[in-house]
């Protein structure tokens, strides 16, 4: 009986340790203008780092990828090589990828962001992988996104100004219109 007590105690020591150490708070969500345009939000990365965007964006320009199902992975994963070569090749350019999820309490959170730690082994896209659970009608508002059935891509400035948008899987024609907008921003 004892024993028993014992191993229960170690245990939830154990258990509110580790807790303590990976879980993930809320994400806050503050729209500044009616306008569509990146909202200041928060969330934390898969190294469980908290991030506040849009003043973390690394770059001077951002292209944040939004997905909102986790069918979409598959979605994203068409975006990413090219992501890395733009991020490669264009000066002052950092990839994002924002799963946006509806407000869940902290073990819900925690058990999904670790979930996709377990899953992403390279370090860099868990740096870059910060989900979001909010208000995602408010979030979507801010944004102009008027569906969940597909990704979202956005080019935006550490402003939060939306400078290119676009819908869906990779395509050649797509990446042609973002690579033609940064001709004009240089």
């Amino acid at each position: 009986m004892i024993f028993g007590i014992v191993a229960a105690s170690i245990l939830l020591i154990i258990a509110i340790w580790w807790g303590s150490r990976v879980k993930v708070g809320e994400s806050r969500l503050i729209l500044s203008r009616d306008e569509p345009h990146f909202p200041e939000v928060s969330g934390y990365n898969l190294m469980r780092e908290e991030y506040l965007f849009p003043d973390d964006f690394q770059g001077q320009y951002n292209l944040v990828i939004i997905p909102f199902q986790q069918r979409q992975q598959a979605d994203v994963n068409t975006w990413l090589p090219a992501a890395q070569e733009l991020e490669r090749t264009i000066p002052d350019l950092v990839y994002y990828e924002l799963p946006t999820i509806y407000e869940l309490p902290m073990l819900s959170r925690t058990f999904i962001n670790e979930g996709m730690r377990a899953g992403i082994p390279d370090k860099t896209s868990r740096e870059r992988t910060v989900t979001l659970y909010l208000d995602k009608e408010a979030f979507k508002k801010a944004l102009g996104i008027t569906t969940e059935e597909e990704i979202h891509l956005f080019l935006v400035n550490r402003q939060g100004e939306i400078l290119w948008r676009e819908v869906g899987l990779f395509s050649e024609g797509k990446i042609q219109s973002l690579l033609a907008l940064f001709k004009q921003l240089q």
